[in-house]
């Protein structure tokens, strides 16, 4: 089977896997299905899905709902083509393609922009957020235009994790992702958070730049969110959470990026990993809970397939089912009507500009646009060596985790991990941010029995350690119900001296509790490491935060402050508290810090 044998009227799809020599095909019919629970999983019968952004709502999540489907591929043939002939065999020309332009202007775009950084990040509804905008044109040709599209992305685009096309019957999917979204093959499962990205000079990829962006804070700490995020939803799908491998440079033809891998053995179904890994923080945000709310609030549109999922579903030489899958983006869309859309995003942190993102979403866009004619088909020159293999890069990119958490970059059965609080039980209270998943692993590292409830199910409080963890907002915000849970469970352990630990948003509502002043910091702390003197320790340690407490003088409460007063960190009888994240990756030995607090709660097992 060729190309040339496609048939205009039966779905099919062709993926080339990063580095493969050899592009599958797949031939069959195409269905819709109602959850991600419903997703086909037959032996012998591969399963190509097409995941919207709408199905977020699965967990719970508010999203725009668009009604996109969630499209089933089952494949009745499977074949593979050697690239080189399927090259020969796709079409040249593009056909005709009319350019609408942007949906969202460049103003209002910007417009948007500002808005998020200062009504999000600024009032502490999360570290990043991901605003999308679509270009549009018109294909008077549209399964022609994909296939000539497909070329030029297979001859001219790197670095692409799957380069593909999928046909449902009414559209065409075409794309270059760089990002596996999440992987599963005998038990263990990988993800690959990407971020920061490098646009090359029209002269090509060029050493001395690339090295002040591998060096620029902004990029830096934008990889680690969306590295944290990633761990926060491989502690749900892992059984002993994801341990960290990188990071590296990712190079691409009009860009790189910088990523890590991720890796944990997993037990799930393949369809409950997809669920709970809805979706990548690199499109969302992060806390992705709120990011949803963000995006549905400043958007207010849906996303269709933007920022979605396209998956394989199929099983091994064994019969054990196995799963791959690339995130939808650098993808254009076409219906068989010939309308035509490529969306793409940007990542926005503290430290963006809105001008500045609007150039990051045309860099992102510029491989696609240009593979369709819709922009100059410029690539850059090559350097002499990939540049991702050069040691002055390396030794920038190394240099990354020599502050980070050893918890989580090395493998934990090697770690001579002390377990001081062996059979004490621990109830996390979840605020609607799951780093309380990370926190679950970490405690459990440390001997404990943990329970995680999210704060609208607490239920009883009878455990020996209660922590009221961590989530988006106003701490005083008298209408947001995660900050009247925290505070019901805080007074109820202070009224019975139990054992309690805040973190982050429940730390504030402590501080709150004990009559200190909240502030909102100027300048949001979001995904910034921070060296601190705790207790008379200096500790380096992760910050999600923009509101903080002002020290003033409480009973029996000691505090761990900046020169300004801001507290860090609380310690009192039955209590004790952390504005900053001790399970983060970003914290340099979360594991003593939560020992060292925790011991004045509890009795350290003999």
């Amino acid at each position: 089977m060729t190309p040339h044998h496609l048939p205009a009227d039966r779905p099919y799809a062709l993926i080339r896997r990063e580095g493969a020599d050899q592009v599958e095909l797949f031939l069959g019919s195409v269905a819709e299905v109602a959850s991600t629970a419903d997703i086909p999983l037959e032996p012998g019968r591969p399963t190509i899905a097409l995941l919207p952004h709408r199905l977020i709502a699965e967990r719970g999540f508010e999203v725009v709902d668009d009604r996109a489907p969630l499209l089933c591929l089952v494949a009745d043939e499977r074949t593979s083509i050697p690239l080189i002939d399927l090259l020969a065999a796709l079409p040249v020309d593009i056909g005709t393609v009319d350019d609408r332009g942007f949906d969202v202007g460049d103003d209002e775009y910007a417009h948007i922009v500002g808005r998020v950084l200062d009504e999000e990040i600024g009032r502490g509804e999360g570290s990043n957020f991901v605003i999308h905008r679509t270009r549009r044109a018109y294909a008077a040709d549209p399964g022609h235009t994909a296939l000539a599209c497909l070329r030029r992305l297979l001859t001219t685009e790197t670095g692409a994790y799957w380069t593909f096309v999928v046909f449902t019957g009414s559209a065409y999917f075409v794309g270059a992702s760089p990002e596996r979204h999440v992987s599963q093959q005998d038990g263990l499962v990988m993800m690959n958070p990407i971020s920061g990205t490098y646009r090359h000079p029209a002269t090509g990829p060029d050493k001395a730049g690339l090295l002040a962006f591998l060096a620029d804070p902004k990029e830096v700490n934008e990889l680690a969110m969306v590295l944290d995020e990633e761990l926060k939803m491989m502690a749900v799908v892992a059984d002993g959470g994801g341990q960290v491998v990188g990071p590296y440079l990712k190079e691409m033809a009009h860009l790189a990026h910088t990523e890590y891998l991720l890796a944990g053995r997993s037990t799930l179904d393949v369809r409950d990993i997809l669920r709970e890994t809805m979706f990548a923080p690199t499109v969302t945000g992060s806390p992705i809970e709120n990011a949803c709310r963000v995006i549905a609030r400043h958007e207010g549109r849906g996303r269709a397939y933007y920022g979605g999922v396209v998956a394989l579903l199929d099983h091994d030489g064994t019969g054990a089912p196995r799963l791959d899958s690339t995130i939808l983006i650098r993808t254009a869309v076409l219906t068989t009507g010939g309308e035509l859309g490529v969306s793409v995003g940007a990542t926005l942190v503290r430290d963006s500009t809105p001008a500045g993102e609007v150039a990051e979403t045309e860099a992102k866009a510029a491989g696609v646009l240009a593979a369709l004619g819709l922009a100059a088909r410029t690539r850059p020159a090559k350097p002499e060596a990939p540049l991702a293999a050069d040691p002055d890069v390396l030794a920038v990119l190394a240099a990354r985790n020599d502050r980070l958490s050893p918890f989580w970059l090395a493998d934990r059965r090697d770690l001579a991990m002390a377990r001081p609080f062996a059979g004490r039980s621990c109830l996390i209270v979840d605020a609607e941010d799951t780093f309380t998943g990370m926190l679950a692993h970490m405690l459990h590292s440390l001997g404990m029995r943990v329970e995680l409830r999210a704060y609208d199910e607490v239920g009883e409080l009878d455990h020996d350690l209660v922590v009221a963890g961590p989530g988006p907002g106003d701490p005083t915000d008298p209408a947001l119900d995660r900050v009247a849970a925290l505070r019901a469970v805080i007074r109820d352990r202070r009224a019975r001296r139990a054992p309690l630990l805040a973190v982050c948003l429940g730390h504030q509502v402590l501080c709150d509790e004990l009559g200190l002043t909240l502030h909102r910091r100027e300048v949001p702390a979001q995904g910034v490491p921070m060296e601190i003197d705790l207790f008379g320790t200096v500790r380096r340690v992760g910050y999600y935060s923009t509101f903080t407490a002002i020290a003033s003088p409480v009973d029996g409460v000691e505090f761990a402050t900046d020169a300004t007063g801001f507290v860090h960190a609380l310690r009192g009888e039955g209590v004790a508290g952390v504005q900053f994240h001790p399970e983060s990756v970003l914290t340099e030995d979360g594991p003593a810090i939560l020992t060292d607090l925790i011991a004045t709660l509890l009795p350290v097992t003999a």
